[in-house]
Formats: C-alpha cells, sequence, structure tokens
C-alpha cells in the first residue's frame, strides 16, 4: 500500500468527539430541574450527617463516610433511571499518572498560597490530622481507609454542584456553555471552601485561600478529564502525602492543609 493511499484512508476514518461534561446537556441523559433538587438535597443531608453523627470510633466511624459517599450517588443513579454515574469514565495508567500530577500540583500551589497568608495570620491546624502524630500504625490504616472513602465524596460534593450550575446557566438563564463553566466552576470552590470551615476553627481567609487554591486544582483534573476517578485520585494522593507526614514527622509544612 501507498502512503498516499494509507493517508487518504486515515483521513476517511471519523474523529470521535472528546466527551463533553454530563447531565448538563442530554448526556447520557437529561436531568430535570427537580432531579438536580434531589440531589443537592442528598448532598447536604450527607454532608450534615459527617458532621454531627456522634459515631467517632472504629468500625461505627466508617459509616458516615459510607453515607458521605453513597447517599449522593444513590439520588444520582435514582434521577437518572438508575443508569451507573457517568461521572466516572475507564481509569488507567495515564489517567492514575495524570492524578499524580494534579496531586503535586495541588501541594505546591496550597503550599505557596498558605506561605503567603501565614505571613499575615495564624492558621488553624486541622486537629484530626495533627492527632495522627500520635497513632498507632493500625490507627493509621484505618484512618486512610475511612478518608478514601470519603474523598471521593469530596469530589462527589463539589463536582455534583459544578454540573447543576453548568445545566441552571445554560439552559435555563441561556448562557453560553464557557460563561456557565466559569460560573460554576467558581461556585462549587466557594461551596468547597465553606464547608472546610468547621474543620479550620471558621477562618474565612484560610478557607478561601489555601482550601480554595487546592479546590481550583482539583476541579480542574475533573474539567481536563471529565472523570471522576482522576480527580478523586488527585485528592486523595494529595490527602494522603499530608497524614503520612503529620504521622511520621509529627507536624506538616507551613501553610500546606488536607482539603
Amino acid at each position: 500500500m501507498s502512503a498516499a493511499s494509507y493517508t487518504r484512508r486515515r483521513a476517511k476514518r471519523p474523529v470521535t468527539p472528546a466527551r463533553d461534561f454530563p447531565y448538563y446537556a442530554g448526556d447520557p441523559v437529561q436531568i430535570s430541574g427537580q432531579g438536580w433538587l434531589v440531589i443537592m438535597v442528598a448532598l447536604a443531608a450527607a454532608f450534615v450527617q459527617l458532621e454531627l453523627l456522634p459515631l467517632k470510633t472504629f468500625p461505627l466511624n466508617f459509616i458516615p463516610a459510607l453515607i458521605f459517599t453513597g447517599l449522593p450517588l444513590l439520588a444520582l443513579m435514582a434521577v437518572t433511571g438508575w443508569r451507573a454515574p457517568a461521572l466516572f469514565r475507564p481509569f488507567g495508567l495515564k489517567g492514575f499518572l495524570a492524578s499524580l500530577g494534579f496531586a503535586l500540583l495541588t501541594i505546591a500551589c496550597s503550599m505557596i498560597v498558605g506561605l503567603v497568608v501565614s505571613q499575615f495570620m495564624d492558621l488553624a491546624p486541622n486537629t484530626s490530622v495533627a492527632d495522627l502524630a500520635a497513632a498507632s500504625a493500625m490507627d493509621l490504616v484505618l484512618f486512610l481507609a475511612r478518608t478514601f472513602i470519603q474523598l471521593i465524596g469530596e469530589e462527589l460534593i463539589t463536582i455534583l454542584p459544578l454540573l447543576a450550575v453548568l445545566w441552571l446557566c445554560v439552559s435555563q438563564f441561556g448562557l453560553s456553555r464557557r460563561s456557565a463553566l466559569v460560573i460554576a466552576f467558581i461556585v462549587s470552590t466557594l461551596l468547597f471552601a465553606a464547608l472546610h470551615l468547621p474543620t479550620y476553627d471558621w477562618n474565612v481567609v484560610q478557607c478561601l485561600a489555601t482550601i480554595g487554591t487546592a479546590r481550583i486544582v482539583l476541579t480542574l483534573a475533573y474539567v481536563v478529564t471529565r472523570n471522576l476517578w482522576v480527580s478523586a485520585t488527585a485528592h486523595i494522593a494529595n490527602d494522603w502525602s499530608l497524614f503520612l507526614m503529620s504521622f511520621i514527622g509529627g507536624h506538616l509544612p507551613i501553610g500546606t492543609e488536607p482539603t
């Protein structure tokens, strides 16, 4: 076969378009306003029980984490005809390497911002992470297992509102996809930062600056790949590295906080 013939054959092959964000425009199914409301209520209920259920010891402390992650997924499946969640795509070596890259970028960006903020104000510690300095190896393993589940839930509590705002702005307000995505990005970042206020002693500046910066990078991981496994794995790698630093060294570098 000649090179010219081979080139023509390749040129005729259809190019598969990059997959768009799910749900906001009918792919794979359209979620109605009522459906999005059900999802938002499920997210709110999941967060409230995570904060308030008095289950702090093993194995009961796994229950809030499981509800936190499972309830929003259950609501999403219920309003989409019990389809598998389209937030997740196949996750191989390329996705894993992308996750590690985004995790490193998250740590670097939040550390830089945290160092700057720490020059002007005291930063509140994450007490649950500080306690790891005195934990046993088994305590650490159980903590990592529980946070693995919970951090996937934290991605859901960010990305589902992002998609909801995207749907609202495009289908209800008639905005362009690009403008809607910018608004959805900002709203979901502010929401994520606000949810961390109880963890960081209601320090608004700290949560907006350091947690918000980390969230921007993690959301970019989803926006770029359209795969929640990538952003969730980046989130887990980011936080687990800080947990291990605290366990081994007894403290975290200034300006770094788990998200």
